[in-house]
């Protein structure tokens, strides 16, 4: 009796254990780890239902930024846990030489325009965005809504300006090459930029490392340095008191990249979730949430009467992206030797 108690239990064990095994097998073949994917970032909260919806994978929401996703795919080299990555150019061009992603040509590739993606595919641009002031004008207490990089250093304004990270995050990398250009700095120098950042100091700046839109919205951070469809996407969909500025001196417009993940536990569901992200759905989300898409034909009509007037849109250059990923890395050394 007691044998026959044990070859049950054993039984029962087993068939468990399997049954565990089973079900670990089915959620990692309908699911796709992406690295950086937050829902409160670029609407991808929409994309991601999106991509389940039409995929039947599913991609688990991620809250990393650009550096902390370079950094994590550089540690997991040997055992890839993410599938696909989501990061700002200068971060995947690194990816790239950093031997973490691998070549991989989705859907409507020939759409993309050369100079935004790499020729074999190790990443590719899937949207853009415009480096400008994100304000909320209820949060600044009368106070006018700054026009330019001059004003962010006005006394009037301490304690209410914010910017991400720019030796970790993406966007404040972003925001620092444009403050430097504005001021007369190119990428080899600097100097512009970080004596700006140095003053800034004077403000009390708050800077976080993680995408801040809902601290925004809350007036916790009542001028952000953001990109245009953060703020776009609070003024029209969370009908926010906000007004997205350009500043006079000038800014950038960057591209924001995908990439496969080299060797990734699960990559051909994130080839499925790069494919769609590329097709007329994905690029169309994208556009609806105020970002530029990379195929230009899936802005509607709509959309484009959100934003401000191509006038305004005159002051956002390009810059040499290659170049900006070579940088980086002394930028940030430095900004943290001088700034913090």
């Amino acid at each position: 009796m007691k044998l026959l108690s044990q070859l049950t239990w054993h039984t029962t064990l087993k068939a468990g254990l399997a049954a565990l095994t089973f079900a670990a097998s089915a959620a990692s073949a309908q699911t796709a780890i992406c690295y950086n994917c937050p829902t409160e970032w670029a609407d991808w909260g929409t994309q991601i239902k999106a991509i389940k919806e039409n995929t039947g994978i599913n991609v688990p929401a991620d809250n990393k930024n650009s550096g902390q996703t370079l950094a994590q795919l550089i540690t997991e080299k040997a055992s890839p846990v993410a599938d696909v990555a989501y990061m700002g150019v200068s971060f995947g061009i690194q990816a790239d030489k950093a031997g973490v992603v691998s070549g991989y040509k989705p859907a409507n590739w020939d759409d993309i325009p050369e100079g935004l993606k790499d020729p074999n595919g190790k990443w590719f641009t899937i949207h853009s965005g415009t480096l400008g002031f994100f304000v909320n004008r209820d949060a600044l207490d009368g106070k006018p809504v700054p026009k330019s990089w001059a004003d962010l250093l006005k006394p009037e304004y301490k304690g209410m300006i914010g910017y991400l990270d720019p030796s970790s995050a993406f966007v404040g990398y972003v925001g620092a090459v444009a403050v430097n250009q504005a001021l007369g700095g190119t990428l080899a120098d600097f100097t512009p930029g970080l004596e700006y950042f140095q003053k800034l100091q004077a403000n009390d700046p708050i800077v976080p490392k993680q995408t801040s839109y809902a601290r925004v919205i809350s007036g916790e951070i009542p001028i952000l340095l953001d990109y245009d469809f953060n703020a776009y996407r609070a003024k029209y969909k969370d009908q926010a008191n906000v007004e997205f500025v350009i500043p006079a001196e000038g800014t950038v417009v960057v591209p924001y990249v995908m990439s496969l993940v080299d060797n990734g536990p699960n990559a051909e569901n994130g080839k499925k979730v790069l494919d769609f992200v590329m097709s007329d759905k994905g690029q169309a989300i994208w556009a609806n949430a105020f970002l530029r898409p990379v195929r230009a034909s899936a802005m509607s009509a709509e959309a484009q009467s959100k934003f401000l007037p191509d006038a305004e849109y005159a002051r956002a250059k390009t810059v040499d992206y290659a170049q900006m990923a070579t940088v980086q890395k002394a930028f940030a050394d430095n900004y943290l030797k001088t700034v913090r």
